[in-house]
């Protein structure tokens, strides 16, 4: 029986000169074990007529929002019957209209109207690819948690070269079959997140951070969510929104975050501590703002300073994990040197099952950024990301959590 069995691809096919290849791409599919059904613009059809895929897939096929009189709200019933909603090739005008939100027909209404997973694979003439509109609405659909397959660089159609040609089939399928095994693969599993920074304060108005933007949880909660997990994220602070279906615990300092995350840590299959959490907090907080003339001179120096007394927060990975049990558990390791072998030796100081390590030292990499390179490791094994997308590197890593519990 194939992994695929009972599960269903949505294939759109918009207005392009490759819409030739989703026949290939439809075929690929079904022989995986996957159902197919296909959803086409009005100007994908003066390129391939709704029949081909009528007597490829022998399901009717979408194309006008009340095409099929039995079913008065078409979009939706697609919708619903989609585990993955693969539109390929996508032109630069869906690509645009699905960025912005925008239902006009029946393939970007049921795109709107979808709880699937959508894979978009993009497909347009080099110029149009590298317009700056085109890159802003890629970008937009990947930060919402679209799957893109980026196209290739060829001879394209117009007679251009560059990029803009569709990716190969192969790339294509590969990803749409990854997306649609890792549906529900964190089904009934409870799972707790830690993330962001905390803010420890040593006056109403001051306080010690560092530059977590929280990105990184929010993605690995936004994804385990979607595979099925119910997930609590405790999270410090941050400007970013709320993952929907997600249990979220706002915190500020790291002894609220531990006493928040003891009580998800209970019920939980799962535990990712991503959060960087502050080592050190005050002594003491000052009830008013510290002024100027609150300084003090240094008897040597004689310059003006202040000298705050830092103690030593809780372990939180450390604490929890000691009394793991059958937990699966995640810690994170932000270093600026010696990367791997500091990484190995918090997996064993701290009874974790993986540790992910993470080079900080880069300002193109790490804290604020889009993307990332880190180091799955183990104890028997370092597998690296490669330099991908956090959301990608979320995936990653919920496919090796899955595959190991």
């Amino acid at each position: 029986m194939s992994d695929f069995e009972g599960k269903t691809v949505l294939v759109g096919v918009t207005g392009c000169i490759a819409a030739y290849k989703s026949c290939e791409i439809v075929r690929a599919l079904q022989k995986a074990g996957a159902k197919v059904q296909v959803v086409m613009t009005e100007h994908a059809t003066e390129f391939v007529g709704p029949a081909t895929f009528r007597a490829l897939t022998r399901e009717p096929v979408g194309v006008g929002l009340f095409d099929d009189p039995s079913d008065p709200i078409h979009h939706i019933s697609l919708a619903k019957l989609a585990d993955v909603f693969l539109i390929a090739p996508a032109t630069a005008n869906v690509v645009d209209k699905l960025a912005k939100g925008i239902a006009d027909d029946l393939l970007t209404t049921t795109a709107l109207a979808t709880t699937a997973q959508l894979v978009i694979a993009p497909a347009m003439n080099v110029n149009m690819w590298r317009n700056e509109e085109v890159q802003k609405s890629v970008a937009e659909l990947e930060a919402k948690g679209a799957r893109i397959v980026n196209p290739t660089e060829g001879y394209l159609a117009c007679g251009d070269e560059g990029e803009g040609k569709l990716a190969d089939v192969d790339e294509i399928v590969a990803a749409t079959l990854d997306e649609l095994r890792s549906r529900r693969s964190l089904a009934g599993k409870s799972m707790l997140i830690t993330s962001g920074p905390t803010y420890e304060p040593i006056d109403p108005v001051r306080f010690i951070g560092n530059k977590s933007s929280g990105l990184t949880g929010v993605l690995l909660a936004q994804e385990a969510a979607r595979r099925g997990a119910n997930v609590t994220l405790v999270i410090g602070p941050n400007s970013l929104k709320d993952p929907l279906g997600v249990d979220v615990k706002h915190v500020t300092t790291a002894l609220e975050m531990f006493e928040a995350s003891k009580v998800a840590f209970e019920g939980c299959d799962v535990a990712i501590f991503s959060a960087a959490v502050a080592d050190f907090r005050p002594a003491t907080v000052a009830d008013t703002k510290i002024k100027k003339r609150d300084l003090r001179a240094d008897s040597s120096t004689g310059e003006l300073g202040l000298t705050i007394e830092l103690v030593e927060n809780p372990d939180i990975l450390r604490t929890l994990a000691a009394n793991k049990g059958s937990r699966f558990v995640v810690g994170y390791a932000a270093e600026t040197v010696d990367l791997i072998d500091n990484a190995k030796e918090k997996l064993a100081k701290k009874n974790a099952d993986l540790i992910v390590a993470n080079d900080v030292s880069s300002p193109e990499l790490g804290f604020g950024t889009e993307k990332n390179r880190v180091f799955f490791v183990r104890e028997d094994s370092v597998e690296d990301s490669g330099i991908v997308s956090k959301r990608e590197i979320a995936r990653q890593l919920l496919d090796i959590i899955a595959e190991a519990i």
